[in-house]
């Protein structure tokens, strides 16, 4: 794994790092996605599902915790684990089952489970003054990949 951060000035920067991780993240991956409220993980994983083709409304699963999502590349899962008391609350959701079969699945708040999975990829999101800073934690030739697509995006 290899980490990289990038300057996301507005939402659209947001959203294409979205859709860009939505291509070139593996079937079967496993993404965290961490970052304070506010920080933009819904939009980027929205972004991602959309961008896949997935044409209906695409909901944070802050109550419902999970939303599935089939789509001709394989079925993704969003997870927000905002509102998860604990470990074993977040291990009762049937991660493995999740997580397995070619599935690629997104976590909010992946803090929640208490280190029990580890993931293919991790999208940290920090609020700044201008915009946000997207800390990218994935394999290095893939992330060198994203970063290429977006050749004017600037590291802080």
């Amino acid at each position: 794994m290899n980490s990289r951060s990038v300057l996301l000035p507005d939402e659209a920067a947001t959203r294409l790092l979205g859709a860009l991780l939505a291509r070139h993240v593996a079937p079967g991956s496993l993404v965290f996605l961490e970052g304070e409220l506010g920080a933009g993980k819904t939009t980027l994983v929205r972004e991602a599902i959309q961008s896949l083709g997935w044409t209906k409304s695409v909901r944070s699963p802050s109550y419902a915790l999970v939303h599935s999502y089939p789509l001709p590349r394989g079925t993704i899962h969003h997870l927000d684990l905002y509102r998860v008391g604990s470990v074993d609350e977040a291990v009762g959701l049937d991660l493995d089952a999740l997580t397995q079969a070619g599935a690629t699945t997104w976590i909010e708040w992946p803090d929640r489970l208490g280190g029990t999975l580890t993931p293919d990829w991790t999208v940290r999101l920090q609020v700044i003054d201008h915009g946000r800073i997207a800390h990218l934690e994935g394999p290095t030739a893939t992330l060198e990949a994203i970063l290429a697509a977006t050749p004017t995006w600037r590291t802080p």
